[in-house]
């Protein structure tokens, strides 16, 4: 019999002052049971790094042909598709040719080597945009992670800053490629 997943209950208190979007996010996010604390921790950041209108949630590492958050237009069409960790880069490429904008938020034990490996290779992908932060900062968020995930994220200056529970804590976010 298969592991149930663990649901986490997502607040987020969002102020991207550098692009303009104040919003009060709430998600119910599942976690594989095959899925790191890591993982999960920058999805979420994911969904606020790349807040837009009808960003969502997607079944993760349970459907293999969707991302870990999309947003699908009116038409059925993918608008963004957003990955998180290290996706095989020809996934990446094919995401840029059906989706409107392409999002990838790299994360893990091999990021050095991925990004050695295959950032290069990305560069064609004309409407992707990869964004990172630092690895212990992802490390730490998981370490406190509770059930309940209720996170005030300021962004400003390429700053990306998340209180929990009072205390503050910072990461600068670093854009390889693209615009965010």
């Amino acid at each position: 019999m298969a592991l149930p997943s663990t649901v986490y209950k997502a607040s987020v208190q969002l102020s991207d002052v550098d692009r303009g979007v104040y919003e009060s996010l709430q998600a119910t996010v599942a976690q594989h049971p095959s899925e790191t604390a890591e993982r999960l921790v920058a999805r979420v950041l994911a969904y606020a790094l790349f807040s837009e209108p009808e960003l969502a949630f997607t079944k993760g590492l349970s459907a293999t042909d969707e991302p870990d958050l999309w947003v699908i237009g009116p038409d059925g069409r993918t608008r963004l598709w957003v990955e998180v960790g290290l996706p095989d880069p020809e996934r990446i490429v094919k995401a840029g040719r059906h989706a409107e904008r392409v999002a990838l938020l790299p994360c893990g034990k091999g990021l050095a080597v991925w990004e050695q490996q295959h950032l290069s290779r990305l560069a064609r992908v004309a409407n992707l945009t990869v964004v990172s932060i630092d690895q212990a900062f992802i490390n730490v968020l998981a370490a406190q992670l509770e059930r309940s995930i209720v996170w005030g994220v300021t962004i400003t200056e390429g700053i990306l800053y998340l209180t929990i529970g009072g205390e503050t804590r910072e990461t600068a976010i670093q854009v390889k490629m693209g615009s965010r």
